[in-house]
């Protein structure tokens, strides 16, 4: 079994770049795939391994400065989640695209899990889903507002269009892990919002930690590794991903007409050019004649 570790963690990092050669040549050594980012406010990730590998992993990260409470979301998987390394360094860890946002100075209120449904079954609560419109779309919690973003960066902008629908409300987001809760919290109560909750380590740890029979969530929880969707007890889902657009499609779909394995799907098939499927065939060939040859290693990704 390979050992999944979701995390993040904001803190200042002074030099980043610093960091990340210590930590990409560790995860080498123990055999860690999956992506890491570093930048001045912290670090983000997911990362899979054996337990041991991780542990070391997750006890470097907790060396590094302001991070010794760092805490991660462990999941399994009988296959490789991931088929490469990658140890970047990057502006933001989760991209929001507002300077001013900062979420170790001040955050929304964090709720448990076991407390989660509670709250968003008051009437005076709205609840709001933080993720993109293709995670939305294979499961959500139910009542939730989805706002239709393409990318993060699309939420304060969504916010300004959409404020005056919540007069009078508390307001209680969600993500997949919390990361872009810290951001988006922040960012409400910067705007004037004065009761701003959010789930305290995401869907991940609700579905983790409550019952299906008492659940409220709706649907399977898309996952960036792949795996590509998880469901209540973080079992495997029974997505897979488009290769050509990267987003996530059923058993089902994959007998559509419009499904051309790693070319097309019904969600991009208007979206690219028969030049790009020309280029995604030739993709495709390439993959296959590289696992006939048994070249399935896990790539390292050198670049910074």
């Amino acid at each position: 079994m390979y050992t999944i570790a979701a995390l993040y963690h904001f803190t200042r990092f002074d030099d980043p770049a610093a960091l990340r050669m210590p930590l990409l040549q560790l995860c080498e050594r123990e055999r860690i795939s999956g992506s890491l980012l570093l930048a001045h406010e912290g670090i983000n990730g997911t990362v899979a391994g054996p337990r041991e590998g991780i542990d070391r992993v997750i006890a470097h990260i907790r060396a590094l400065p302001g991070c010794a409470d760092l805490e991660w979301k462990r999941s399994e998987s009988a296959a490789p989640p991931f088929r490469r390394l990658k140890v970047r360094l990057k502006r933001e860890i989760v991209t929001m695209g507002q300077p001013d946002v900062d979420p170790k100075a001040r955050v929304g209120h964090y709720v448990a899990p076991q407390d989660w449904n509670a709250l968003i079954r008051a009437p005076d609560v709205a609840v709001i889903d933080t993720r993109n419109d293709y995670e939305v779309a294979i499961g959500t919690f139910e009542g939730a507002i989805n706002p239709g973003t393409e990318s993060f960066r699309d939420f304060p902008a969504w916010w300004e269009a959409n404020k005056h629908r919540f007069h009078n409300k508390r307001i209680a987001m969600f993500c997949t892990g919390g990361i872009r809760c810290e951001k988006s919290t922040n960012y409400l109560l910067s705007q004037g919002v004065e009761d701003v909750y959010h789930l305290k380590g995401g869907i991940l740890k609700y579905l983790e930690d409550v019952p299906e029979e008492d659940s409220t969530w709706q649907g399977a929880c898309f996952v960036f590794d792949d795996r590509v969707s998880v469901g209540h007890g973080l079992a495997e889902g029974p997505h897979e991903l488009c290769h050509a657009c990267r987003r996530p499609v059923l058993p089902e779909d994959m007998d559509r007409p419009d499904y051309e394995h790693g070319v097309s799907c019904h969600h991009c098939i208007d979206e690219t050019s028969e030049a790009d499927k020309a280029r995604f065939r030739e993709r495709q060939k390439q993959i296959a004649l590289a696992e006939a040859r048994g070249e399935t290693h896990i790539k390292i990704a050198h670049q910074g």
